[in-house]
């Protein structure tokens, strides 16, 4: 490693971890926000038991999961303008990986509510509690708990795949870095760096899930 490469990671590294800090973590956060209120709705759905609504579900969750993040991505921001609707690119994402994130962790909640024993819906209608109730009160507190893991750990890839939110103009730790390899021709050293940088904040998420783990327990 040259004297050059050196200077250049270190006076990348705030060019790059800036925009991490600005639209990276911003992003993951809001995104997952919503896509955890589709998810959770999406999962009450399918366990109520309503025919057509089940169905609507279903396809929903099938298209989206069998569909790449990135074709998703391209159809919300460059193919709806075809019918008249224009989306920043930071909105377009933001809707893009919430509704991602809806379909998969969808499943990861309706598996959990379905772990949870009947006898405790019994239990609920026998104590007076209506569906509602017993969702909110009984079966979705220890539902999540059992999730838990697994919704955590698609947080951590959503962390990861804001990296693809470069592919339609937003500005975070991927696209600067490109910016910047572009200007100093060392993608190599460069995209190492940003990988490190990915790297270490997916460490401390996985840190804060392992605490979080240890709460519940």
């Amino acid at each position: 490693m040259t004297d050059r490469i050196i200077s250049i990671l270190l006076d990348s590294f705030w060019q790059i971890l800036l925009p991490g800090l600005v639209t990276t973590i911003p992003l993951t956060l809001v995104s997952f926000f919503f896509g955890i209120i589709i998810a959770l709705i999406t999962a009450l759905v399918q366990v109520a038991e309503i025919r057509v609504l089940k169905r609507l579900a279903g396809i929903y969750v099938w298209i989206i999961r069998g569909t790449p993040l990135l074709v998703q991505l391209y159809v919300i921001f460059y193919g709806l303008p075809t019918f008249g609707i224009l989306l920043d690119a930071f909105p377009a994402a933001v809707i893009a990986f919430s509704i991602n994130v809806g379909a998969y962790c969808s499943e990861t909640i309706r598996a959990a509510i379905l772990s949870i024993p009947k006898g405790q819906m019994e239990a609920g209608y026998c104590s007076g509690l209506n569906y509602i109730q017993i969702m909110g009160r009984i079966v979705l507190p220890q539902a999540l708990k059992v999730a838990f893991p697994s919704l955590f750990n698609s947080f951590i890839g959503l962390t990861k795949d804001t990296s693809l939110a470069a592919n339609i103009t937003v500005l975070e730790m991927f696209m600067a870095t490109q910016r910047i390899a572009a200007r100093t021709y060392e993608p190599f050293a460069l995209y190492c760096e940003v990988g490190l940088i990915y790297l270490m904040m997916c460490t401390i998420l996985t840190r804060l899930q392992r605490f979080g783990e240890r709460k519940l327990k």
